[in-house]
């Protein structure tokens, strides 16, 4: 989570919206983007899980996937970082890479 939080604080710094900003506290990280929407990422230590709520797709649960190294969603097999890059990229009108791959190593 610390990598994600290091990822959007730059790429908001970016931008210098200031309507823009991101917060992480007891294990929630929060993303609020003015008009276009708040994201929820939530920890879910016990569960290896980690649930999203996002303002565009609605909520997700994420599973850690040791084989893949990576938060899958269940459903389409689709990993965290794939959707929030994409969904960012859109909302900002900019290219987003968090560069959360390798989660065990780079996500804490």
């Amino acid at each position: 989570m610390e990598h994600l939080l290091d990822s959007l604080e730059q790429i908001l710094d970016d931008i210098n919206n200031p309507d823009y900003e991101v917060e992480y506290s007891s294990g929630v990280l929060t993303l609020k983007l003015g008009d276009e929407g708040t994201y929820v990422i939530n920890k879910q230590p016990p569960n290896k899980q980690i649930w999203l709520s996002s303002p565009i797709s609605g909520p997700k649960r994420y599973d850690f996937v040791e084989q893949q190294d990576d938060w899958l969603y269940s459903r389409d097999s689709r990993s965290m970082g794939d959707l929030l890059n994409s969904e960012l990229s859109k909302t900002l009108k900019r290219e987003v890479d968090l560069g959360i791959r390798n989660i065990s190593q780079d996500l804490s």
